[in-house]
């Protein structure tokens, strides 16, 4: 190897996450994303606001391939996510958890169940099929639990949990898969304005804590100000603001709002 090869190398910085030049355009016309330029490191809380349809949501889920970009190129943690098919696929997933709205939990099975669940993946076809979780498994799940302080709720039923209760199960199984990027779609828009401050002080724990990078779609700018880092504005599909929250003046919202607006916890 030449040194001034080495010296490249060197100097070569792998980002968590970077999107060159990234699009997407729907099946419909729509350009979800147009020319999307950003990086994103490791141990970073970054809060993605906007109007709706302005492409937060269609921004995260191109960062697990949830949806596909039509041009440009992502890379994650060094890897070009669009070359990934099968087994590669799995694996590059299991790295990075994902956080509904809607919860998306077995609501008939207790949380520890739930928790339980992100480990499906890597057990055999009987072992998945007869519910056999060792017990290694179990203290995992309970440790996630603890995390998000439920461990007392282990064993109840879902459906007998409030609505912060059950995201936090959810950021549980989340957290039970080792995961080094969370991306949590509207996670709070669901629940009361206590509970969505509770939860976001979960994820903002979580993320200092345990250094896990985390990138929040969210409705409620008062929150993201609160408790993200860094804060993402996109309007109509383009990055208009990318920087600290405590760059967000009224006129950067103004801006990323295009007038509209301003949407606060509770409304």
């Amino acid at each position: 190897m030449y040194p001034n090869e080495i010296m490249l190398r060197a100097e070569r910085v792998i980002h968590l996450i970077e999107f060159k030049n990234v699009s997407k355009t729907y099946p419909n016309g729509v350009k979800g994303l147009k020319n999307v330029n950003l990086t994103i490191e490791q141990g970073e809380f970054v809060a993605i606001i906007g109007l709706s349809g302005a492409g937060k949501s269609t921004l995260i889920r191109t960062i697990n391939r949830m949806i596909d970009v039509t041009e440009g190129q992502l890379i994650v943690d060094g890897v070009d996510v669009m070359t990934l098919h099968g087994k590669e696929m799995r694996r590059f997933r299991r790295k990075i958890g994902m956080i509904f709205q809607s919860f998306n939990l077995v609501t008939r099975s207790t949380a520890i169940k739930n928790v339980l669940t992100s480990m499906v993946p890597d057990m055999n076809f009987f072992q998945v099929l007869l519910g056999l979780f060792s017990k290694e498994q179990k203290m995992k799940a309970l440790e996630a639990l603890d995390k998000v302080g439920i461990l007392d709720k282990a064993y109840t039923r879902c459906d007998q949990l409030s609505g912060g209760q059950q995201q936090r199960v959810a950021l549980a199984r989340t957290l039970n898969q080792s995961p080094s990027i969370i991306l949590a779609d509207e996670p709070v828009a669901a629940l009361d304005p206590v509970t969505a401050h509770q939860v976001m002080a979960d994820f903002q724990r979580i993320n200092k804590e345990l250094n896990i990078s985390v990138l929040i779609n969210i409705h409620h700018v008062d929150l993201a100000l609160k408790y993200a880092s860094r804060v993402i504005g996109i309007r109509a599909g383009e990055i208009v603001y990318d920087g600290p929250t405590s760059g967000v003046t009224q006129d950067v919202l103004d801006y990323i709002y295009n007038g509209a607006s301003v949407p606060q916890a509770g409304e």
